[in-house]
């Protein structure tokens, strides 16, 4: 996680130099949202960001159906977790060494505007709620609580029509439209990335 912050604080003096912009706007998908915090926050990116974006952010990490939190409860259970996943995917499950220091003594820093964009039908992060910021400057948004019969996932929402015209709300506030509000059924696009990942 801490190789992507500084690969992202890199690219991010590439595009304002090349741009002359001041500021970028920096929105992330899961692993790629705590990066992203992680350059923000400990990185001195606050400095160069005006908003940050983040769906289903493991905030808080998620026990992965409880999984992650029964082999984490036994002596060397993140050590098996990074050898049989990643050390990232280590640092992003509840209660992670990585998760509590990036998340003290606050989960966000002054001068950013930190929107969440969350489901409760997230199929990697459980409880839900752990996408939230609980922390000044911070905006929580469920998409259930706006569109009930959306019930796309962590793995759909960057793709979900109705989650990319929040984004783009919260990137251009003066110009929100409200998203028309489609069923979309549990389990949309989890395939097509097991496919697209594998094969």
């Amino acid at each position: 996680m801490t190789e992507g912050a500084h690969e992202l604080d890199s690219f991010v003096a590439q595009v304002l130099s090349l741009t002359g912009a001041s500021k970028v706007d920096v929105i992330g998908h899961s692993q790629g949202a705590t990066v992203a915090r992680y350059y923000i926050n400990r990185l001195g990116g606050a400095a160069h960001v005006n908003r940050w974006i983040g769906l289903a952010s493991p905030t808080y990490g998620g026990t992965f159906f409880g999984i992650a939190t029964a082999v984490t409860s036994v002596p060397g259970g993140s050590e098996l977790i990074e050898r049989f996943g990643s050390e990232a995917l280590a640092e992003q499950v509840q209660g992670s060494e990585f998760l509590t220091a990036l998340n003290t003594p606050s989960d966000t820093v002054p001068g950013v505007e930190y929107t969440t964009i969350g489901t409760r039908y997230d199929e990697v992060i459980q409880p839900y709620t752990n996408v939230a910021l609980h922390d000044p400057g911070a905006t929580n948004i469920l998409v259930q609580d706006l569109c009930p019969i959306d019930q796309t996932g962590h793995f759909n929402l960057p793709y979900d029509p109705f989650t990319q015209q929040l984004v783009l709300n919260t990137l251009d506030p003066t110009h929100a439209v409200v998203p028309p509000c489609t069923f979309v059924p549990l389990g949309t696009g989890i395939a097509e990335v097991i496919i697209a990942s594998n094969f």
